[in-house]
């Protein structure tokens, strides 16, 4: 299999229509990546050395889109739909250059095994010309069936098409194939379009192929391999399946989940073993996060990087750019953003702390801020080892604290502190006497005056 050069040839030109949305179907999201691109890094993962997209609906946004999850991938438009072999055709440019495989997949159907496509490409090294991978459901209404004889594929039958015999067959077609390289053109241009719709379909390769003594074979996988999206609905149900997986694998590695359906994974979320995961935990795109760490519930992180034994939340949010070195805390209802927290300080509650550094061992009262934007420019705040800030100050950036420096509570630093000094940035306290009952009177007075006002009205 290393020896045999491989093409994915991904079908992406469908408008989605019943997904009510100007977005490409195909670029909706699950996990965080457009399914698209969980099709072609499944690809990539059996060993498809070569991408291409074949688009229509949305053909800019969708080049834009590819630039970033497969930029070596090559696009071609579907001018005309014209059914699924016709789609494929578009590639021919691509298809011609003689690989031994040619995979075509579904950029709708985001939740195929990489397994799956190995398991049919190896059909391919031991001879087969096609491979079509299919299912098996003991509820096949409304699928193709895969109508095989001596262990050989002779046939793809849509139901409507099928005997009352056939119908009962439970196999069904998955939708995607496997190709050898050097038959696909001669199959594909053999596709005719007397059908119904006068369509190409590339379903009809399967005959083709049989007819001309090929061998052609059917290889099984879940249900889930072949789900194809085609609504909201129907792309929730997919996520589902996604974090499901991305759960359960999770756990097998170590990892605690205390609730494992209220958390939510990215399609990059990296987790270390020992670390413990509350309920109602979301991770989104870009988040690592070592061994022994420990995830709060109803914490929100995306963008952040937690080192080993990390303390975060309850109801913490960690936006791009967050760095929790080794031991760091930070707690409930804070927000960090291009932060560094390093080893051991703490952001315990009620803070927000952006663009900054808090360093080693520092402690950070609640309700403090680092007021890091004047509406037009960001600014840093470093704030050194063993630093203590006192609750409720605003640290205006740009600004230092020294280390070991103290803030009194309440302070408003507008100047960079030594290390090691004190600093006070409130007014003095003033008391007046009997100032207090005399303001409850007053404001008594007039709110019964009022009451009285609107009852003779």
């Amino acid at each position: 299999m290393s020896q045999r050069t491989c093409l994915s040839v991904i079908l992406a030109a469908g408008e989605g229509t019943r997904m009510k949305s100007a977005l490409p179907k195909v670029l909706h999201q699950i996990a965080g990546l457009p399914m698209v691109a969980h099709v072609v890094k499944a690809a990539e993962t059996a060993g498809a050395g070569d991408q291409v997209l074949v688009i229509g609906h949305g053909a800019e946004e969708m080049r834009k889109a590819a630039a970033k999850f497969a930029p070596d991938a090559e696009t071609y438009v579907q001018e005309k739909r014209l059914g699924t072999a016709h789609a494929v055709l578009a590639a021919r440019e691509a298809i011609s250059r003689g690989y031994d495989d040619v995979l075509v997949m579904f950029g709708d159907t985001p939740l195929i095994d990489p397994g799956a496509l190995t398991v049919a490409r190896l059909k391919l090294a031991e001879g087969a010309a096609v491979a079509v991978i299919g299912f098996r459901t003991p509820n096949p209404t409304g699928y193709g069936r895969l109508i095989e004889k001596g262990g050989k594929l002779v046939a793809i039958r849509e139901e409507k098409d099928c005997s009352d015999e056939e119908k009962k067959i439970t196999f069904c077609n998955g939708g995607l194939m496997a190709v050898a390289g050097g038959r696909a053109l001669e199959l594909l241009d053999a596709v005719g379009n007397k059908n119904a719709k006068g369509e190409y379909y590339l379903t009809d390769i399967v005959g083709i192929a049989s007819g001309h003594g090929l061998d052609v074979v059917a290889t099984e996988a879940s249900f889930e391999n072949a789900l194809g999206i085609n609504n909201r609905a129907e792309l929730a149900q997919a996520q589902g399946i996604w974090q499901q997986r991305r759960r359960h694998e999770a756990m097998l590695s170590g990892v605690t989940l205390i609730a494992p359906e209220t958390v939510f994974f990215s399609h990059d979320t990296e987790i270390g073993a020992d670390t413990i995961v509350e309920p109602n935990v979301w991770f989104g795109p870009g988040v690592k996060i070592a061994t022994g760490a420990k995830i709060h519930a109803f914490s929100h992180i995306e963008g952040a990087t937690i080192a080993s034994n990390c303390d975060v939340g309850p109801f913490a949010r960690l936006r791009p750019g967050a760095d929790l070195r080794q031991k760091a805390k930070v707690g409930n209802f804070c927000e960090v953003k291009q932060a560094t927290i390093e080893e051991g300080a703490k952001v315990n509650h009620l803070t927000y702390i952006g663009d900054a550094r808090v360093g080693a061992g520092a402690n950070i009262g609640a309700g403090t801020i680092t007021c890091n934007y004047d509406g037009y420019s960001k600014f840093f705040t470093d704030i050194g080892e063993g630093a203590f800030i006192g609750s409720n100050s605003a640290l205006v950036a740009p600004i230092t604290i020294g280390k070991g420096g103290y803030i009194a509570s309440g302070s408003v630093i507008t100047e960079d502190v030594p290390d090691d000094a004190l600093a006070f940035g409130r007014a003095r306290q003033k008391t007046i006497p009997g100032k207090g009952k005399e303001l409850r009177e007053r404001f008594a007075a007039a709110a019964a005056a009022k009451k009285k006002a609107g009852a003779d009205h």
